[in-house]
């Protein structure tokens, strides 16, 4: 005999579903002092967040990530910390994209440590001055997060995560959004760490829903 189908537990969830509130998307590039600037802010904000790391040539992470020395990029980023009463500190490799930090990122939010993983990455770049493309610094950002340490240095390696962080990029992209890090909400999109501030002041019904959960 088949399953007796229960039409008023289907219809409840059904409705849970349809009322429950969109969820919130992070997308960031960790080679970007402004993810760092804003992580933390998002991760107390919106628990229950998904976090991805993105990566793409349309997206706009600042000349920063991209390798670019602008020193008026690295005033308006040390006058932003100041802003947020936060420290900054230059890491040893930098300006410069991060490839094996962003695959261990994409590997860690698979296994649902994403923010801690890219808080840990923050931490050590711009609080530390660490090289985050070291190994050895992985492997101190994969223990803060609770993750196995060579499985993490193994996804590092991996270029084959990179279609996962390229996928990451084309959805902000077709979203309508090309800078990052960004949040996702819905049909809503706030794009930049200013919008990232925007987005905490914006949708606070979403904070208490997701923590209430």
């Amino acid at each position: 005999m088949g399953d007796l189908i229960q039409l008023a537990t289907r219809r409840t969830v059904a409705v849970e579903r349809a009322t429950a509130p969109p969820r919130v998307t992070f997308f960031f590039d960790l080679a970007s002092p402004y993810t760092y600037l804003a992580a933390e802010r998002i991760d107390r904000r919106f628990a229950g967040a998904q976090w991805r790391p993105a990566i793409g040539r349309r997206l706009d992470a600042g000349p920063l990530a991209r390798g670019m020395v602008d020193t008026r990029e690295l005033d308006a980023a040390e006058r932003r910390a100041r802003e947020l009463h936060m420290p900054l500190v230059w890491p040893e490799r930098f300006p410069g994209a991060v490839p094996f930090a962003m695959r261990a990122a994409a590997y860690a939010a698979s296994r649902g440590r994403g923010p801690a993983f890219a808080i840990a990455v923050g931490r050590l770049a711009f609080c530390g001055g660490f090289d985050v493309e070291d190994p050895r610094m992985l492997a101190e950002a994969a223990a803060a997060a609770g993750l196995d340490v060579d499985e993490t240095l193994d996804a590092a390696e991996d270029p084959r995560r990179d279609r996962e962080l390229e996928a990451a990029g084309r959805a902000l992209w077709v979203g309508g959004g090309g800078v990052l890090p960004a949040v996702r909400h819905g049909n809503g999109l706030f794009s930049g760490e200013q919008g990232v501030t925007a987005a905490m002041f914006a949708l606070p019904a979403v904070v208490s829903a997701q923590r209430g959960r």
